[in-house]
């Protein structure tokens, strides 16, 4: 782990002016399910930025395929997460992820799965894997909006504009209530598709609203729609 903040933060530093909002909101130990919005392949590194400087060590859930070489064995040995998506084992992302948070580490998901299609940059859509995380475990649930990595990276266009310090903004939320589900699951409710897409929802939409407040914009009333099929180039990842 120590590696990869010696890799991350240099870089993170050159390329993103980091400017947090309400970091304080993340807690200093215990178990933290930090979830983001997903604008560009670099989101990473500036959210795990804004981890290590509030004291924390993210393990983020990442497509399986860039844990290859040197750079798999450090991310693995950082304790990052891989996320085998659309195969039979995209479930042990999960389970990883839910021992990661019965330990508690901070773990970083991004349940859109990859950076959002939508053509202004709001959230689409999320994977429901982010609902069964929260309702199964103990952790804190933290919505977390993010804007300007996607100055640096235009997923959109595939164009990696060069600059130093671009303007990248972090708005931390309150933590998102969820403690009547999570009863109902301890009680034996099931976790029914409708509640885990109820749950997912929520806690976007909070995002998508702090998103709104970053941009000084109004936010759609729905999400932008999946996409059928992942893209060339794509390195996000997520856990459902």
């Amino acid at each position: 782990m120590w590696a990869a903040v010696l890799v991350v933060y240099p870089v993170a530093s050159l390329m993103f002016q980091l400017r947090y909002r309400h970091a304080e909101r993340l807690p200093a130990r215990g178990p933290v399910l930090l979830v983001a919005n997903h604008v560009s392949v670099l989101d990473p590194l500036a959210c795990a930025r804004l981890v290590f400087d509030n004291g924390r060590l993210p393990h983020f859930l990442a497509k399986q395929s860039v844990f290859k070489g040197f750079a798999g064995t450090l991310l693995r040995s950082a304790g990052q997460i891989p996320v085998a998506r659309y195969s039979v084992d995209a479930h042990n992302a999960l389970d990883a992820a839910k021992a990661d948070l019965d330990a508690g580490n901070v773990v970083v998901i991004y349940p859109e799965g990859s950076v959002t299609r939508d053509p202004d940059w709001w959230p689409m859509q999320a994977r429901t894997g982010v609902a069964r995380l929260a309702l199964t475990t103990d952790a804190v649930v933290l919505p977390v909006a993010q804007w300007g990595p996607q100055r640096v990276h235009d997923y959109h266009r595939k164009k990696l504009h060069l600059r130093f310090r671009a303007p990248a903004d972090y708005l931390v939320g309150e933590p998102v209530d969820l403690s009547t589900a999570r009863a109902q699951v301890r009680d034996g409710g099931l976790l029914s598709a409708e509640l885990l897409r109820e749950t997912t929802d929520l806690i976007m939409s909070r995002v998508r609203d702090q998103l709104a407040e970053l941009r000084q914009e109004p936010a759609p009333l729905t999400f932008h729609p999946r996409p059928r099929h992942e893209l060339p180039g794509d390195l996000s990842g997520s856990a459902a």
